[in-house]
């Protein structure tokens, strides 16, 4: 079968749908391809590097009459009467808010798979257009938000004085308010983020910034993804926001809800307290916008001074680094509906990818498609468990006595012993008194290589062990105490030895190559 990339058509899209490593990589899937002339000029992909990655260069018409057609932002009418009946569109539809473009691709009798319907499950992450656009559009919002501040996001000390790093307030911490938190705290901003779901408050903290809770029910659908908020919420939430804007520089709004228009976060009382210079970007004023005043593919300057920027294509203004994620999902699509890697497309309507996918099937409309049992809530944790019974303290008095008894022991030992051994004995605790001391500050990651340097101690253990064997017999008699200490050295002093050794080569062996 033959797939067709042809050039998009809407004002300002540098995208293209393919990249030359894509290609490559449909080609050895079975595919043939062909490129519309310039497809992918604006995304820095010249005509040549298609064709040494085995794709054709055509004309226009000869691209959309492809079996398969690939491509970006919706069809126009014009495109959608250059597809032949029984063709298969892949690429973004919206459709929840296009009854209309569904109905005219259906009359087309084709086939048409929505990228930005691929349901939320684990298996279909590698298809998931809507993340990698998102993630995109986050970090190329802070970048515009840096393009309009007039000061920097780092703080710095200059011999002219202080600048203070900028504050930055991220709204939503789904893919595109991560990327943005990344962003920010890369250029050495202070960031601070909220989002519907408290669950993600680690997630938040974990890339530097500080989580924003707003003081009522966390608000989440058992698919993941943020849901309309209660009265009680947006009451709450309107209290947060109105404090936060007062404060910072510079803020990102990010929430969405799925199939409804934007949620209305920021008001025109809440941007008229900021700052004169401070800088909004909302990233969903092409559903509607979370701020009052913006207006989509924009930048409004208020009263105040406060800019509001409304760019509805933050990701196409990364073209080359956007056109290779979304060509790379195209590609994991292909991979999934082409079984045989014959070049034959198989589209399993009983696969809970391909059929949310699939928003018109052979000229029936197939929108929306039965839900998912999926659920990403989060799950109530166990109860703990019973603390446990506190134990029973000793007696003090048995604690001393014991201690009493075992002095009086080794003082009944010292007097029937031999002047010598409260010599040695001393040494002996000595010994231990210092090497508990000196081996309790040695680093945990060189107890292994002190291993080795005890074979040195186990050598003189075996050395001495060897003269009370020679000792033990004395005038024909044998005195088996000194005999079985002796053996019982040797034997513990070699097991370290060699076991040390046997380490030591080892450790060796992991820093040597092959």
């Amino acid at each position: 079968m033959l797939i067709g990339v042809p050039k998009e058509s809407s004002t300002g899209e540098r995208r293209v749908a393919a990249s030359p490593k894509s290609v490559a990589q449909l080609v050895k899937l079975g595919y043939g391809v062909v490129v519309q002339k310039g497809a992918g000029q604006a995304a820095s992909f010249p005509d040549e590097l298609y064709i040494e990655a085995g794709a054709e260069i055509a004309g226009r018409k000869t691209a959309w009459a492809a079996d398969i057609v690939t491509k970006i932002e919706p069809p126009t009418d014009s495109e959608i009467d250059l597809l032949k009946p029984g063709a298969v569109l892949i690429g973004l539809i919206a459709a929840p808010r296009s009854p209309k473009l569904l109905k005219k691709l259906a009359d087309a009798k084709v086939t048409v798979l929505a990228m930005d319907s691929v349901p939320r499950i684990s298996r279909a992450q590698a298809l998931d257009v809507i993340s990698s656009m998102a993630n995109i559009a986050g970090y190329r919002a802070v970048i515009e938000a840096a393009g309009a501040f007039g000061s920097f996001f780092t703080g710095q000390v200059t011999a002219a004085g202080k600048v203070p790093p900028a504050k930055v307030f991220v709204s939503g911490a789904g893919v595109a308010g991560l990327a943005a938190i990344g962003a920010a705290r890369a250029l050495g901003a202070i960031v601070r983020a909220t989002d519907i779901r408290a669950a993600v408050a680690e997630q938040v903290e974990s890339m530097g910034a500080d989580f924003v809770a707003v003081e009522a029910e966390s608000q989440e659908s058992s698919d993941g993804y943020a849901k309309e908020a209660s009265d009680d919420y947006a009451a709450a939430a309107e209290r947060m926001y109105a404090q936060q804007v007062q404060d910072v520089d510079i803020v990102i709004t990010t929430a969405l809800i799925p199939g409804k228009p934007a949620p209305r976060l920021i008001t025109e009382e809440m941007v008229a307290t900021m700052r004169p210079g401070s800088v909004i970007v909302d990233m969903a004023a092409v559903n509607g916008g979370n701020v009052a005043g913006s207006k989509p593919d924009q930048v409004v300057t208020t009263d105040n001074g406060v800019k509001i920027i409304g760019y509805t294509d933050l990701a196409g203004r990364l073209p080359t680094q956007a056109s290779n994620l979304f060509a790379q999902n195209i590609v994991n699509l292909f991979k999934l509906i082409t079984p045989g890697k014959d070049g034959q497309v198989v589209l399993d309507m009983d696969d809970a990818v391909v059929r949310g996918m699939a928003v018109v099937t052979d000229g029936e409309v197939t929108w929306p498609p039965p839900p998912v049992a999926v659920s990403v809530a989060q799950v109530a944790p166990p109860p703990p468990p019973p603390p446990p019974e506190p134990k029973k303290k000793r007696d003090p008095r048995v604690t001393y006595t014991l201690l009493g008894v075992c002095a009086a022991a080794l003082l009944a030992l010292f007097w029937v012993s031999p002047e010598s051994l409260l010599g040695h004995f001393m040494v002996f605790m000595l010994a231990v008194v210092i090497g508990y001391y000196v081996i309790g500050n040695v680093s945990h990651s060189l107890h292994t290589p002190l291993m080795s340097v005890t074979n040195a101690i186990s050598g003189i253990i075996v050395v001495g062990s060897l003269v009370g064997l020679s000792q033990s017999q004395h005038d024909g008699s044998t005195n088996l105490a000194i005999l079985v200490l002796s053996v019982l050295g040797i034997l513990l002093a070699s097991i370290n030895v060699f076991g040390g050794f046997t380490v030591t080569q080892r450790m060796l062996k992991m820093f040597k190559k092959g």
